[in-house]
């Protein structure tokens, strides 16, 4: 069907937010403009990127303008929001994102909260921390935030990850309580830790292809592809863990959607006990938690 050229079947494209702008005019702008490529949380995204780029004052300068301009060219693109302003908030801490790093979630958050519930009592003693595939660092800094006197170890395979997680310490308060390093898994490392902690690979390998876009696109495929089934990481958990927990230790692992009963069966097969799976806001099970030591 030719198009009428009726407005309301080729909406004008609208205008970006130009120097000398009220900052009320300019967040109006970038919502209508997010809005017009079908971008569902238009209002919340357009106050994010005015709170985050426009600066202090009422009215847009012009590198504001050019900030905010440039973002907005980013996020039409495609490029999802946080990764266009560089971080992302996790756990009430902020974490700068990488090309080497998963994009801290919400969902993520689960993890700590198992955490908590069951080394909470311990939260004053001097514990030692794992924490294997860091990625930004958010899950051992966030736990690092929440034990005062514990120091961890976070592991990854991308320089680029270790680099951005080592930088979210800093920014985060707890860098001389954390170390990142460079290895598969647990190589290298000596001892026994109160809590390992582990958002791995889950994603079946044909099943990336599906993912949304803003995922599939611009999460490393490294901290995605989980292998055939999804289970690759589980395994190497698996083969690792009931070495590396100390007495009264626990395990701490992210999951996919169906997972639970599989990871389960893996680490009980290797001597773990299941203690408890947490679920997500969505309801889903999110983070299981297991328990060395019969």
């Amino acid at each position: 069907m030719p198009h009428t050229g009726h407005p309301a079947d080729n909406p004008a494209p609208a205008a970006s937010p130009a120097a000398g702008d009220a900052v009320s005019d300019a967040r109006r702008a970038l919502a209508r403009a997010l809005r017009q490529v079908g971008i569902a949380d238009f209002t919340f995204e357009a106050r994010i990127l005015i709170e985050d780029l426009a600066g202090s004052s009422d009215t847009l300068d012009a590198a504001a303008a050019s900030r905010i301009q440039d973002a907005l060219a980013r996020r039409l693109a495609g490029e999802p929001l946080w990764r266009v302003l560089g971080a992302r908030e996790f756990w009430g801490l902020s974490f700068c994102l990488s090309p080497g790093t998963l994009e801290p979630r919400p969902d993520s958050e689960t993890l700590i909260e198992a955490t908590l519930q069951h080394l909470g009592e311990r939260r004053q003693e001097a514990l030692n921390f794992l924490d294997l595939g860091a990625g930004t660092g958010c899950l051992l800094i966030a736990a690092l935030s929440e034990f005062p006197r514990a120091r961890g170890i976070g592991v990854d395979l991308s320089e680029d990850a270790l680099a951005t997680a080592a930088g979210n310490a800093a920014r985060n308060g707890v860098a001389q309580r954390a170390e990142f390093r460079l290895a598969r898994w647990d190589e290298g490392l000596s001892g026994t830790f109160d809590l390992v902690l582990s958002n791995p690979p889950y994603i079946a390998t044909d099943e990336i292809a599906r993912l949304d876009a803003d995922v599939r696109e611009y999460d490393p495929l490294l901290a995605l592809d989980g292998g055939p089934d999804g289970l690759d990481a589980y395994r190497a958990l698996a083969a690792l863990l009931p070495a590396r927990l100390a007495p009264g230790g626990r395990a701490v692992l992210e999951i996919g959607a169906g997972q639970e009963d599989d990871v389960c069966a893996l680490m009980t097969a290797a001597g773990l006990r299941h203690l408890r799976s947490h679920r997500d806001l969505g309801g889903h099970a999110r983070a299981l938690v297991f328990a060395g030591e019969m």
